[in-house]
């Protein structure tokens, strides 16, 4: 594990999605991290039951907002090192990104997966910024 300062830049895992954040405070065997950019758009559906669609309750997951605190274990923290990208274009890369590879094999979880990414997209821009 990796020792790092109050204030350095992190790569996060949370949930199905991966984040560039901001490490705010020591938790003992955690960090508080505020969220400044989306690498990895969560997955969609039920994370218990990947790829399924049928008898399964499908969520539509976002991605965490711009400046949401979140609680990350030490062990699965990474040091960020390059320019850090605008939340905004990240988030809408990440979505294109997670787009692409669904678009990529046509099944049932893929289109569910598809429809349920639109609905969190269209919810992204409702009174906000980000183009």
């Amino acid at each position: 594990m990796l020792n790092f300062a109050i204030g350095d830049y992190v790569q996060v895992p949370y949930k199905s999605g991966i984040y560039i954040g901001e490490l705010i405070e020591d938790r003992n065997d955690k960090y508080l991290v505020k969220v400044l950019a989306v690498i990895k758009h969560p997955l969609q559906g039920d994370l218990h039951h990947p790829k399924q669609v049928e008898g399964v309750l499908f969520h539509e997951r976002k991605a965490l907002a711009q400046y949401e605190k979140v609680t990350i274990l030490k062990d699965v923290i990474t040091k960020y090192t390059d320019t850090l990208p605008d939340y905004g274009q990240s988030l809408k890369t990440a979505v294109e990104k997670s787009r692409e590879q669904l678009s990529l094999k046509e099944n049932a979880y893929n289109q569910e997966a598809l429809k349920a990414l639109k609905t969190v997209e269209e919810s992204y821009y409702i009174g906000r910024h980000y183009s």
